[in-house]
């Protein structure tokens, strides 16, 4: 196990006279996740009218999911850079602004290819050229609490999963499905954009420094790898593996607990709320989790995570009672919330903050093919068979993998030097 400083260098004490804006941005980070992710993760309650509508199989419904999920992780791969060099908060309110925009599109299109092109795109578009740099911006407000501040930042794709699904349910009855899009992308435009506006990316842009520590050495800015640094080390390496592997089946349950649950008779109403349910055991997550890897160290726990979601992917296997898929739904929820948190503070332990935007970016390719794969594999796999058995014990193995990958990481982590 890792130290609890996890290699990070000591920072004085001494509280800045200014408030810490910090937490400013960490709340603009949270703001872009729960309203950009939230909107995106209410694609379960969509998908068996978008079947019913366009005559389409469930794998390719699951498509549409996968495209934008693809997008928007292995865009980070551009944002990232961009965010680094021009600041990230012009590229979180361009990326609100295009989610809001896909999905008012996907309330207009008329065929199952339009709805490929406005929510693959604009949402896909949209969340991976926000995503990234207000999650990167976060890592540099915070040293000694990044785990934690990382944690609350990205809660906020937690709280949007919890509200949003069953707020398209409801609008989905009232207005329709094109209603609902529409109403979704109004609300994600205006509110989500203007809270993109509370994102910095450099502390010293207002005079204050990590932590809201004073500091002798006020010139001083983030250290850390070069990108190519960073991607060519075997550290790298290991931890790109495991967020592949694990992404394969990472989102399957987003997109296809629902229509699990209405198969086995759940009503419609109830089934998206089991999504909302992972919002919530996601929310704790991030919270508790994010908080306790800072103090039993980050590496360790980010092997935990990929344990615990393997573990709760077992509950789903043998569900079949809406009492079961709820206690699938938020033990997923902790541990799936607790990866989120705790990958880019270890990320960023491992390779340093200067160029913590792409790194991170180029990371996120990983999830982004993950995600391309692995819903619509589901799907197509149900298609087949009738049965979500096969990839359900998938994402069990692929996260056991990752767990193990991550063994070999921390045994990486104290041979090859820190950043």
């Amino acid at each position: 196990m890792m130290s609890r400083s996890e290699g990070i260098p000591a920072t004085s004490s001494t509280a800045s006279p200014r408030p810490f804006h910090g937490w400013i941005v960490v709340a603009g980070a949270f703001a872009v996740s729960c309203f950009g992710f939230g909107s995106a993760y209410t694609f379960s309650a969509f998908v068996e009218t978008l079947q019913h509508e366009f005559g389409a199989s469930r794998g390719s419904v699951s498509l549409v999911f996968s495209l934008a999920g693809f997008l928007y992780f292995g865009l980070g791969l551009v944002s990232g850079p961009l965010a680094d060099r021009f600041g990230p908060r012009r590229l979180a309110l361009v990326g609100m602004l295009l989610t809001g925009a896909g999905l008012v599109l996907a309330g207009l299109a008329r065929t199952l290819t339009e709805i490929y092109a406005a929510y693959g795109l604009g949402v896909g578009l949209g969340i991976g050229s926000a995503y990234v740099p207000s999650l990167g911006a976060v890592q540099r407000w915070f040293v000694r609490r990044r785990g934690f501040a990382s944690g609350l930042a990205v809660s906020g794709i937690g709280v949007g999963t919890l509200l949003f699904p069953p707020l398209a349910s409801l609008l989905i009855r009232d207005l329709g499905w094109r209603g609902a899009y529409m109403v979704i992308g109004l609300v994600v435009a205006a509110a989500g954009g203007a809270l993109a506006l509370l994102i910095d990316g450099d502390p010293r842009n207002r005079g204050q420094f990590p932590d809201g520590d004073a500091t002798s050495a006020p010139s001083q800015g983030p250290t850390g790898a070069s990108v190519r640094e960073a991607v060519s080390s075997r550290r790298f390496a290991v931890l790109y593996a495991s967020c592949l592997i694990c992404a394969l089946g990472v989102f399957v349950p987003f997109v296809h607990l629902a229509p699990y649950a209405m198969d086995r008779g759940v009503p419609a109403s109830s089934a998206v709320l089991l999504v909302g349910v992972i919002g919530v055991g996601s929310t704790a997550g991030r919270f508790l989790l994010g908080n306790l890897a800072d103090r039993l160290g980050r590496s360790a726990s980010l092997t935990l995570m990929y344990a615990g979601m393997a573990a709760s992917l077992l509950i789903w296997l043998g569900g079949e009672r809406v009492w079961s898929l709820a206690v699938f739904s938020f033990v997923y929820g902790v541990f799936y919330g607790g990866w989120v948190a705790v990958l880019p503070a270890v990320t960023t332990d491992y390779f340093g903050g200067r160029n913590v935007g792409a790194i991170i970016g180029v990371l996120y390719t990983s999830v982004a093919f993950g995600t391309l794969i692995g819903p619509s594999a589901a799907g197509f796999a149900y298609d087949a068979s009738h049965s979500y058995t096969l990839p359900i014990a998938a994402g069990v193995i692929a996260n056991a993998v990752s767990a193990a990958l991550m063994l070999l990481a921390q045994r990486l982590s104290a041979k090859e030097r820190r950043f």
